[in-house]
């Protein structure tokens, strides 16, 4: 049956209207692959040679046992945002007399058709058959290659049981993410414990025991048949819809939301397609991931106060600019529906300025810690969170009718590029380059604390103000929504 399931996906792909640009896509993408690879590989061959300058004083088998978690962690959160779930191919079958345990085996097989689940082989195995199969012997480096294989086939089935879940619930998206955060924090940040001393542990006994390989073969089997059953109690399409369903709440039932009424509603509806989509939901991820920005700059004493208006504004305007300057593709598969219905563009835009003030809120209350690096870094923070409230989202709100672009919430997030054109481009220029405009010339009069309370007085002007920039952007759209809902029904 696996052999049928493989074999109809290729007359699939050959009979598609769009074959000539699916072929297109691949060469392209084999050909980005295939220098990675190539990357890949020649770090695979010069591992020893990394290990010894990045830890002089330590043993190389001691450096490559100790790396070998963190490697592992970095791939989970990888494949959790870029490895795709091989799901909706094999919907047709679903009501077909096909058995449930030949669908989830040929998911669970073509799954295994990953990148991902070859790099651990590429990288680590020279390291061991150079340096740890001449040293240990042959048993021991062939327990290192089962660990390493059955770790990367236990992260590929986590992150494919991640996913999954998060298709019915995006929450769990979310809450995978902050867990693998806390996690490198404990360690990098925080310094709770050593990820490397755990690695260690495992893999330098692993040498003295190679029948320790054992517990990642387990694991890895039992990560299996945790998606085998998973997969197969949630199989058929009408109980898919109808956990999904179930799994959000109405706006109505979200308390600091429904008092803002329609526009209310509006927002609840943005956040479910947020959290439902992965192109979307990258945009919130990457907001997460620039909460860790300052850490790159604010512990280098080289970097200034105009340093710090750039971090300021990226970590708590982040998501307004990487979610922002696609604000209307996300609906450009309804967008159609939107300009005949009863819902007014007023209310639509008040729904994105409120959806901008809550996340921006939220991230510039994750970065209070960095009150460690002194109070003005706070400060800053909040000033450039005004500016961002204020001009940043006018800015993009005002690039978001001139960007014809549409957007299928369908494809993965990896390697995407629809909806990106020259507006994007266009509109880098006056997000980056405004607050210098105001900020620097204070700062050459040496007064650059009268340049932040320019920019915090211009953010609140803005703010005081969004009335009237709503009152114009409506004008705007109604100029230009039919040539965006032209564009917007080119696939």
């Amino acid at each position: 049956m696996i052999s049928i399931f493989f074999n109809h996906e290729l007359k699939s792909f050959w009979r598609s209207a769009n074959t000539g640009k699916s072929i297109a896509i691949k060469i392209v993408m084999g050909i980005l692959i295939f220098i990675l690879f190539l990357y890949v590989l020649a770090l695979g061959l010069f591992l020893d040679k990394i290990l010894g300058s990045a830890f002089p004083n330590a043993d190389l088998t001691t450096s490559f046992c100790g790396i070998l978690l963190v490697y592992y962690l970095f791939d989970l959160l990888t494949r959790m945002q870029l490895q795709e779930l091989p799901t909706l191919k094999v919907q047709p079958y679903l009501h077909l007399p096909v058995k449930r345990n030949s669908v989830v085996g040929y998911l669970a097989l073509t799954a295994l058709l990953s990148f991902f689940n070859l790099w651990p082989i590429v990288v680590f195995g020279p390291f061991i058959i150079k340096i740890i199969l001449p040293v240990s012997g042959g048993l021991v480096a062939f327990a290192f290659f089962i660990s390493i294989i059955a770790l990367a086939l236990f992260n590929n089935y986590l992150a494919m049981y991640i996913k999954r879940k998060a298709n019915l619930n995006g929450w769990v998206f979310l809450i995978a993410g902050a867990v693998l955060s806390l996690i490198t924090c404990g360690d990098y940040v925080w310094h709770l414990y050593s990820l490397h001393g755990i690695s260690f542990r495992f893999f330098g006994n692993l040498i003295k025991l190679p029948a320790l390989m054992l517990l990642p073969v387990i694991l890895a089997v039992a990560m299996y048949y945790v998606n085998f059953f998973y997969l197969k109690q949630n199989l058929y399409l009408e109980e898919l819809s109808s956990k999904k369903a179930n799994a959000y709440r109405s706006s109505t039932e979200i308390p600091l939301l429904s008092r803002f009424g329609s526009v209310g509603d509006l927002v609840a509806n943005e956040i479910k397609l947020i959290l439902r989509n992965k192109r979307s939901r990258s945009a919130l991820i990457m907001g997460l991931v620039f909460m860790f920005y300052g850490l790159i700059f604010y512990t280098q004493s080289m970097y200034g106060e105009g340093v710090k208006v750039f971090v300021g504004m990226f970590m708590t305007g982040i998501f307004i600019i990487n979610y922002g300057q696609f604000m209307f593709s996300w609906q450009a598969s309804h967008f159609d529906g939107l300009l005949v219905s009863k819902v007014s563009f007023k209310d639509f835009l008040k729904a994105k300025y409120l959806l901008f003030t809550i996340v921006s809120t939220v991230a510039f209350i994750l970065t209070i810690p960095y009150v460690y690096f002194g109070w003005k870094v706070v400060l800053i923070h909040f000033i450039m969170y005004l500016w961002n409230l204020g001009i940043n989202t006018t800015i993009v709100l005002f690039f978001a009718n001139r960007n014809y672009k549409r957007i299928d919430l369908s494809k993965g997030a990896s390697f995407n590029w629809e909806g990106v054109g020259a507006t994007q481009l266009l509109l880098s220029f006056p997000l980056i380059l405004l607050p210098y405009v105001v900020f620097l010339p204070f700062k050459f009069f040496k007064m650059p604390d009268v340049g932040f309370a320019a920019l915090a007085v211009i953010g609140v002007i803005f703010i005081l103000t969004r009335s009237f920039w709503i009152k114009k952007l409506e004008a705007d759209f109604y100029t230009k929504r039919f040539k965006i809902a032209e564009g917007f029904r080119n696939k």
